[in-house]
């Protein structure tokens, strides 16, 4: 009886993660209620190509869900809305080498998580090496974005400050070695 369930969590398991698509790097939310996911998922073709890594030249898409909160947002604001106009970049550090690759991450669309920010990307160094990523998100432009007297009022002419997300240790391996086929 053991054995068998051994055996059945261990399918269970090589099942689950044969369909993770995404390795979750962190979560953060700022006020007025904008949440941030920070992911690195599976290589995966974008179209343009013209300006997009290809799936032969790349690790993984690093990405950044940014939506609304469902929860606790200024009034007229769409729960779980895409948060648009962010400029976000993300510096890839490896532990090991110091070596690193930067990139702006744009906007994407799919079927899985709708509109987010990504980018594939080459790891600067081996999948199964540590890494350091540092997201850095600003605010729309004053330009990008106008605000209603109502919103100033409320919350200011800021969508929030600049913003600097790190974290270490990400180990990239299972997610380097996926593929979505």
């Amino acid at each position: 009886m053991k054995k068998l369930f051994l055996n059945l969590s261990i399918s269970l398991l090589m099942l689950t993660s044969s369909f993770a698509q995404e390795l979750v790097i962190g979560e953060e939310r700022v006020e007025p209620g904008i949440v941030f996911i920070f992911e690195g998922a599976i290589k995966d073709v974008i179209i343009p190509e013209s300006n997009n890594l290809s799936v032969n030249e790349t690790n993984i898409h690093i990405e950044a869900r940014v939506n609304w909160d469902s929860t606790n947002i200024p009034e007229g604001t769409p729960a779980e809305g895409f948060v648009a106009y962010l400029k976000i970049n993300a510096i890839v550090y490896n532990q090991k080498t110091g070596l690193k690759t930067f990139v702006d991450l744009i906007p994407h669309i799919n079927l899985i998580d709708n509109f987010h920010y990504a980018r594939n990307i080459s790891l600067p160094g081996e999948v199964d090496d540590l890494y350091t990523v540092e997201f850095k998100v600003n605010p729309p432009h004053e330009f990008d974005l106008a605000f209603h007297k109502d919103w100033v009022d409320e919350y200011g002419t800021d969508l929030f400050k600049n913003t600097t997300f790190i974290y270490k240790n990400v180990d990239f391996e299972l997610i380097a070695k996926a593929s979505r086929n």
